[in-house]
């Protein structure tokens, strides 16, 4: 087997090679090396105003490509294969565990060493090694991963490192030349060419989060965290996925906008975790019958559905119906870009909403909170880091009527477990998302305020009695402390 042969084996075998419905997540997804023009074949040699294009894309390179890193990561997984050996009394042995090998890419986005990559390409890793583009190698430390944006933050102990600069990814426009830079099938500082094939792409199914640059700029397997730049030499995206029918590059590549990726990094870097603001409504697309029953002249927006009690969008006065059309200005064109818009905002900021109420423009300004799962994120973790609460690793919200239409609950009040970290003693005492709490210690909870002025004087040693409803059906789960 030739050394390509063992790239492609490896990459099959690894965790970030993954196909998501059509889409390839892979462990490298920048691109500087081998040039090549587009998808069409055409060599594009363009001169205006006596600037040289080729000139241009060559300096770019030399430019970023120092500032590109390899990524491999390894992480421990277990052999289903032999999870079906029977012990005594009916119990089955746990499947053994082995080292599992991924590659991908990333950006040193500063001089002492942060590195903003994919979280696929480095999420559950116990091992991390970085290679510079001058073949220095480093242990990398995983910072912290936001997985709605796919995004990661990996720190080396270095100093003086070449360091990308930012570009404004919100000033892309279909038809601009781009550049992906990264380490496809293990062939190190590798640079493609093409163009901005459209901006704005959602409901593509990689993140939670998704507003993506597509590009035909050739992405394969090992570019993902790697870098998408302007012609200038700005970043403008952090490659992350391809749509591909054969597992390689067919003109099809999606990329973070560098604006959603350096707030996601700076929030990872400064708390983290990533702070998002909050609508506080449930909204909906237009679509043609909606348009014309709410007497909308374009078919775009995003309808407001509901209402969360004393969310933002309440404060600012919407009406379920309301038809949000513009924000601060910029047309909204669905409610997946509505979302991300009040997602990125910072928290208190104030923003100017135009909307169609009635067939009637109004406008109204919305001050921007913070997500409810955020903040009860912040409260757990700063809680319980030092004390090891008994419900520690444990994500609640607020089981309000919207959230129990999001998440199919049975019952709209109570508070809800939305997330629980691998290995919490939550996990292993059966406590699973979706579970809407009733009780906690046979005190009966109607909302998140009860439930925390009963979960917050739990000492690490303490039982947590937790009376939940789970898709109709009432149980006790018992979570005994440390």
């Amino acid at each position: 087997m030739n050394n390509h042969q063992q790239i492609i084996k490896q990459l099959r075998l690894g965790h970030r090679g993954a196909t998501i419905r059509t889409l390839a997540l892979w462990g490298v997804m920048g691109a500087f090396g081998v040039l090549t023009v587009g998808q069409t074949g055409e060599c594009v040699a363009l001169a205006a105003n006596g600037h040289d294009l080729q000139s241009q894309v060559k300096a770019t390179a030399t430019k970023v490509i120092p500032a590109v890193v390899s990524i491999a990561s390894t992480v421990m997984v277990r052999d289903q294969a032999f999870s079906d050996e029977a012990l005594p009394f009916g119990l089955f042995k746990d499947p053994p565990t082995r080292r599992q090998y991924g590659q991908g890419s990333g950006v040193i986005v500063s001089a002492d060493g942060y590195i903003i990559t994919n979280n696929h390409v480095v999420a559950d890793a116990v091992d991390v090694e970085v290679v510079l583009a001058d073949r220095r190698q480093y242990k990398g430390k995983v910072v912290a991963t936001d997985p709605k944006t796919d995004v990661a933050v990996v720190k080396i102990q270095a100093s003086n490192l070449p360091a990308a600069v930012w570009g404004d990814s919100s000033q892309l426009a279909v038809g601009d030349f781009v550049l992906a830079i990264g380490n496809p099938l293990g062939l190190s500082r590798t640079v493609t060419f093409g163009i901005v094939s459209a901006v704005g792409r959602a409901d593509v199914g990689v993140a939670d989060f998704e507003d993506f640059i597509q590009t035909d700029a050739p992405i394969n397997p090992g570019n993902s965290g790697g870098a998408l730049v302007n012609v200038n030499g700005e970043v403008v995206g952090i490659n992350t996925a391809i749509a591909s029918p054969t597992g390689g590059s067919v003109g099809v590549g999606f990329a973070i906008p560098s604006n959603m990726a350096r707030a996601a990094m700076q929030s990872l870097i400064k708390t983290g975790r990533v702070v998002r603001g909050f609508l506080g409504a449930a909204t909906q697309d237009v679509s043609p019958s909606l348009g014309k029953i709410f007497r909308l002249p374009d078919v775009k927006g995003a309808i407001i559905t509901d209402l969360q009690t004393k969310g933002s969008a309440e404060r600012a006065g919407l009406k379920r119906g309301d038809v949000v059309v513009r924000f601060d200005g910029r047309d909204v064109m669905d409610s997946g870009q509505l979302r991300n818009l009040v997602a990125q905002a910072p928290i208190g900021s104030k923003h100017r909403l135009e909307l169609i109420r009635d067939g009637k423009s109004y406008q109204t300004d919305l001050v921007i909170q913070e997500a409810p799962r955020e903040r009860v994120k912040k409260s757990q973790t700063t809680a319980t880091a030092s004390t090891q609460h008994p419900l520690s690793g444990v994500m609640f919200d607020e089981a309000t009527p919207a959230l129990a239409r999001q998440m199919d609950l049975p019952v709209t009040n109570g508070v809800v477990v939305t997330d629980i970290e691998e290995g919490s003693l939550a996990e292993a005492s059966g406590l699973l998302p979706g579970d809407v709490v009733l009780e906690l210690n046979r005190q009966h909870v109607n909302n998140f305020a009860t439930f925390q002025r009963l979960a917050d004087p739990l000492k690490p040693t303490d039982l947590a009695l937790l009376l939940v409803n789970r898709q109709g059906n009432v149980l006790y789960v018992p979570v005994q402390g440390e």
